[in-house]
């Protein structure tokens, strides 16, 4: 897979099928109303297939279907080993099925599917098998207590989950939320976000041929307003895990307050800070990591680097090297291995990054970009683009772009540089650059992140927590840590005679 080709890639696309009916305890579906929406390449403009428009209705039989199948124990009481078995098994027919579920992210929304195929769908594989693993292996507790009673402690799973999915990593957020809620014996009822709903449906179809049970994972493609709405108000979902924009994330706690008080995970916006120091020897290192947290995915990552802080004895000779990495990151048709950055994912968020762009370019110093472009004459793509000498109040530096676009703002010292990258909303990831091994220690104490990079970026893993601080939410994904949101602690007190 890996040497494939383009017209390998091109021919393999046009071969798919795709799923575009909701999966509904067990079964492919159509919506209750009947309605469908267009899933369109943004690459090409192209429509891929219909799909199942969902709204209230549907929402209330995938929870039905839900809560049936967890109080009927099918899933939620089966043995962990047996449970482990049956993921594990899923694990596998996602590898099994690799090239397709790359290419219905690529084709859905837009990604290189050279990185849907060895990043993406490899690492839902690979989280799939971690929580699978870990089945049998997290243990229960038993609290100290005098002669005459036992105080049994255990992690019980909470009934319903609702997971409302972005469209930026498709798959693998998906994966994020239903691997862990899955492993701790929950039911799931999944929204995919509306742009790239089809390797969500691929994925329900390959858990029920690895034997998860009818009813225990559903997903209901449709609208924010109207299917993510109806699964945030429902009084029977126990909980929602979210990953999507900061003011969505907010109606969704206030959804649970208007409803049954179900818990919410928010994971949220970020405007994640990088620091390079004059002190930091491999320059170009950092230079190529720079650019790859902002460039990479097209800049539609939450925790993209996306605030480039530089002292300023160095500024100038380090954006030389960014501006070499830009002219060489340009975008190019997602399905060609020689591209190097695919198509935006869709016009609305391709016209929303280029009003930030054509205001830049009124307010700071545009080196490089600055342009929407087209592949073939089509589709949504916008040049790597980097501002240097951002003002710090510059909304450039300040809101969310999720584009490729790459502020650059010069600092004196160690202490004007952390203040200035806490002085923002969010608190999801933050990178740091120094060779001084105090500096990296102080300076990543102080920085106000859910995640530090020193000497990288977005350092991430199946084994650590990936959440932020602040109004990136506090939600934690990945980890034995996100087991935790996912189930209660219930106590069990045993009076015996001693």
């Amino acid at each position: 897979m890996l040497d494939y080709t383009y017209e390998d890639w091109k021919s393999r696309a046009d071969a798919l099928s795709f799923r575009g009916q909701a999966f509904i305890n067990g079964k492919f579906v159509d919506a209750a109303s009947g309605k469908t929406f267009d899933s369109i390449n943004p690459a090409t403009g192209g429509v891929l297939t219909a799909v199942a428009e969902c709204d209230e209705e549907d929402i209330n039989r995938a929870v039905a279907a839900g809560r049936t199948a967890f109080e009927g124990g099918r899933w939620s009481r089966m043995a962990p080993g047996d449970r482990k078995a049956v993921m594990l098994k899923l694990a596998d027919l996602i590898r099994d099925n690799l090239e397709e579920m790359a290419l219905l992210d690529s084709l859905d929304m837009g990604k290189l599917v050279t990185d849907a195929a060895t990043i993406d769908a490899p690492g839902s594989a690979h989280f799939f098998q971690w929580y699978a693993e870990a089945i049998d292996k997290v243990y229960d507790e038993v609290a100290p207590t005098g002669p005459g009673d036992l105080a049994l402690v255990s992690r019980v799973p909470l009934g319903v989950v609702g997971a409302v999915t972005p469209w930026n990593f498709p798959l693998d957020m998906a994966t994020w939320k239903a691997a862990a809620a899955l492993a701790a014996g929950n039911s799931v009822v999944l929204k995919p976000a509306e742009q790239s709903p089809l390797s969500a449906l691929r994925l329900a179809e390959l858990a029920a041929e690895a034997g998860i049970p009818e009813g225990v994972f559903n997903v209901v493609p449709g609208f924010g307003v109207t299917a993510g709405k109806a699964l945030g108000l429902h009084m029977d979902v126990d909980c929602l895990a979210f990953t999507g924009s900061t003011a969505i994330g907010k109606m969704f706690m206030q959804y649970a307050g208007q409803s049954n008080l179900k818990q919410v995970w928010p994971e949220t916006g970020g405007k994640s800070p990088n620091l390079v120091f004059a002190d930091c020897e491999d320059l170009d290192a950092a230079a190529d990591m720079a650019a790859f947290g902002i460039f990479f995915n097209q800049g539609e990552v939450c925790s993209a680097n996306s605030r480039l802080y530089v002292e300023r004895s160095i500024k100038d000779a380090f954006v030389e090297k960014l501006i070499a990495r830009a002219q060489a990151t340009q975008p190019g048709d997602p399905l060609n291995p020689a591209s190097k950055m695919g198509a935006i994912v869709d016009e609305k968020q391709t016209q929303g990054i280029m009003r930030f762009v054509e205001q830049g370019k009124t307010s700071a110093n545009l080196v490089i970009g600055g342009e929407r472009v087209t592949v073939d004459g089509k589709g949504c793509f916008v040049q790597p683009t980097i501002f240097d000498d951002v003002a710090h109040d510059n909304p450039l530096a300040r809101d969310e772009i999720f584009g490729p676009v790459l502020s650059v703002i010069p600092f004196d010292t160690e202490e004007q540089a952390v203040t200035m990258a806490n002085d923002s909303i969010y608190g999801l990831a933050a990178s740091v650059w120094t060779d001084n091994l105090s500096r990296a220690c102080r300076v990543s104490d102080k920085l106000m992140a859910g995640t530090v990079s020193v000497n990288t970026v977005d350092a991430l893993s199946a084994m650590t927590p990936f959440g932020g601080m602040k109004q990136s939410g506090f939600g934690r994904d990945l980890s034995l840590h996100s087991l935790e949101k996912y189930t209660a602690l219930k106590t069990t007190w045993i009076k015996y005679k001693a």
